[in-house]
């Protein structure tokens, strides 16, 4: 009964398997997983001999990911190809046909058929983005034996579930420079991602060149935001890859940099408005009841709108707890003479002359859920972010907006910046078990992973969406049934290096920031301890948000760490099948011994401030594992050396710079194993 009670606890630890899959995705480690997929026996080999031809031949996006993949298939494979473009004048081993050229939007068709055979490989889709999908889905496909590298055979029908697969980084608290946003694009497009929202305004920063009022960027930026020249830039590499670009001028709370540069247009007369350097939520509000409010803003979006072609423009509308609406004894005046019972109908007076502006511009109004008040039209589009832990009904904002009549966009229960594992983003699904009209199903466009940056720089800002994000991918891409988390978790150790040949830097970046650590000594004993702990989640680590500044150290073992640490998963499986079969302690004593002999590695560091706090860390997982090891060795272990484990265990438990031991859980369910079965009299 005991060994029961013990593997359930182990089995907690990992989220429960749901239903099985495909026995495909045993053997390929595609991601997202496609719509239909089935095997045959051919082998295509990749040789010097491979070429691309087009049908249509054309210089667009279909060109640039063609040559961009036979770059990539070079350096995978270590292939020499004689063509290193794509065929004008015969017709190639790979074959990729589209009707038409794509114009980027939510009714785009993103289809393709993909089909593998020994001489040949064809992509047909009915738009260039559908084809450059494909080609995401063939380089995947890369295999290979002790001679030769080789696309097995394969055909594939593939289509995404939801039109809107979107990544939402903010750069306003810290600032993201042009070439960290690409490299991010490329891994969106490498996942078929489609929706990059760009978070540009907040009370940390204002980061767009404004000619119309250059004091947004010159006070109110630190001398940290993009050049109109900038943005076009990125909206058109953003294109180039099939992704759409959804600004956000988050108004009209959050506005604390803006009213730094704009006084005149807050809330309150007399308030000093400043750059915020913390994070959290704020009083400086934007003025309803000012015309010079609308002008200004008219103005603004009439500069903006023209450097993103997307329909979609998304103006925050959250978290306004109208602090300084209330101390103004005006704004009063006014939303008693308009009839307006509350704040939230202040805002919504608000929201409406804005989404009146943005239709003048051919714009569509989105906002965060905040906006869905009563009197909001349904032309305006709800993002969805809170839900159960926002104090909303099971379902959240997103059902309830669909089925009052918005189009919504998914993004509770994927907030990446929660540090959250992975298996708890994979199991959200953006409908789940909803009851909801054709109508309404229709207006669910999908979802959008978001990075909020309180905590992130462009060190470590890879790290905290990658590779979490490619399984959100999937998510969004493939059919509801694809659910498997040890499937997924399989396929996506492998999708995860592949994201590195585009130049991410969330596997190697630990150790450059380990190193920096130790000034430039052996990281191996901060490596192994890295691997069993994992940041604080949910805000723990910036506790009310005050903690770090804007410009504080973000090079510290917290940043080092990741989610889903991996000795940690291999480690809890190790011992469910110790416990299972105790002929299987060589694996446990591997890791315990490991763990055991860290220590002195750690003790032979030359300490400094940084990496003296982890003494006590180190000390306890060396003593715990040591104990455990040779309690599992003899066979026996005394009562005295139990009461250690269990105290070197809760020392363990305790966070420690910023983070958490991650394999707590395991070493409590070994220890009660060892209880049952070895404890000496």
């Amino acid at each position: 009964m005991k060994k029961i009670l013990l593997l359930l606890i182990l089995c907690n630890v990992f989220s429960g398997q749901l239903v099985s899959q495909n026995e495909l995705s045993q053997t390929f480690n595609l991601m997202p997983w496609p719509k239909d997929i089935k095997e045959n026996p051919a082998k295509f080999i990749i040789n010097s001999d491979v070429t691309i031809s087009l049908s249509p031949y054309n210089r667009g996006r279909v060109r640039n990911a063609a040559v961009n993949f036979l770059r990539r298939l070079s350096n995978r494979t270590g292939v020499f190809l004689n063509e290193g473009f794509p065929t004008t004048d015969k017709k190639g081993s790979i074959h990729i046909t589209f009707s038409t050229i794509a114009k980027l939007g939510i009714k785009n068709d993103e289809s393709y058929a993909l089909n593998v055979n020994n001489t040949s490989i064809t992509i047909t889709a009915k738009t260039d983005v559908g084809a450059i999908r494909g080609l995401e889905t063939l380089l995947q496909l890369t295999q290979n034996n002790e001679s030769h590298y080789f696309f097995p055979g394969i055909t594939i029908n593939d289509a995404p579930r939801f039109v809107w697969r979107g990544l939402m980084i903010d750069v306003s608290r810290h600032f993201q420079p042009i070439h960290v946003l690409k490299r991010n694009l490329d891994a969106m497009a490498s996942v078929k991602m489609n929706v990059f929202h760009w978070h540009l305004t907040d009370d940390q920063g204002f980061r767009f060149e404004s000619k119309v009022y250059p004091k947004l960027h010159e006070l109110a930026s630190d001398g940290l935001y993009y050049t109109q020249e900038q943005v076009k830039d990125l909206v058109a590499y953003a294109d180039n890859l099939g992704i759409r670009v959804i600004p956000e001028f988050d108004v009209p709370g959050h506005a604390s940099a803006i009213l730094t540069a704009y006084p005149e247009l807050g809330s309150k007369d007399g308030y000093e408005y400043h750059i915020e350097r913390f994070s959290g939520v704020f009083d400086p509000t934007l003025n309803p009841t000012k015309d010079i409010t609308y002008e200004f803003l008219e103005n603004l979006f009439k500069e903006i709108t023209p450097l993103f072609p997307d329909t979609y423009f998304h103006i925050g509308g959250d978290e306004n707890e109208g602090k300084h609406w209330d101390e103004n004894i005006d704004i009063q005046k006014f939303k008693n003479q308009n009839s307006l019972q509350t704040n939230h109908d202040l805002q919504t007076y608000f929201n409406i002359k804005l989404e009146k502006i943005l239709n003048k511009l051919g714009k569509k109004l989105m906002g965060w859920d905040e906006i869905m008040t009563p009197n909001m039209p349904t032309t305006a589009v709800i993002h969805s972010w809170r839900g159960e832990n926002e104090g909303l009904p099971n379902g959240g904002s997103l059902i309830a907006a669909a089925k009052k009549g918005y189009q919504t966009v998914l993004s509770n229960g994927y907030y990446i910046d929660r540090m959250l594992p992975i298996e708890h983003h994979y199991t959200v699904d953006p409908i789940g078990n909803a009851q909801l009209t054709e109508a309404e199903q229709s207006r669910i466009l999908g979802g959008e992973a978001t990075m909020w940056s309180e905590l992130v720089t462009p060190l470590t800002i890879d790290s905290r969406i990658w590779p979490r994000t490619a399984a959100i991918a999937e998510r969004f891409w493939s059919p509801q049934n694809i659910n498997n988390v040890d499937d997924m978790k399989k396929r996506l150790k492998k999708v995860s290096f592949h994201l590195e040949e585009l130049g991410l830097t969330h596997i190697k970046n630990r150790d450059v920031i380990l190193r920096s650590m130790t000034n430039n000594q052996d990281i191996t004993a901060l490596i192994t301890l890295s691997k069993i702990c994992e940041p604080l989640k949910i805000y723990a680590r910036n506790k009310d948000g005050i903690e770090y500044k804007t410009y504080s150290s973000f090079m510290l073992f917290a940043d080092a760490c990741v989610v889903n640490a991996t000795d940690a998963s291999a480690f809890n499986h190790t011992v469910i099948s110790f416990i299972n079969d105790e002929n299987n302690t060589n694996k446990v004593l591997f890791y315990l011994n490991n763990w055991a002999k860290n220590h002195d590695n750690y003790m032979k560091l030359e300490k400094n401030p940084k990496i003296q706090p982890l003494e006590s860390l180190s000390k306890n997982l060396s003593e715990v594992s040591l104990l455990l090891s040779n309690a599992i060795q003899s066979k026996s272990i005394s009562t005295e050396n139990l009461n250690a484990v269990k105290n070197h265990i809760e020392i363990l438990n305790n966070p420690l710079v910023d983070v958490e031991v991650v394999i707590i859980d395991t070493l409590k369910a070994l220890t009660a194993y060892c209880e049952t079965k070895y404890l000496s009299n």
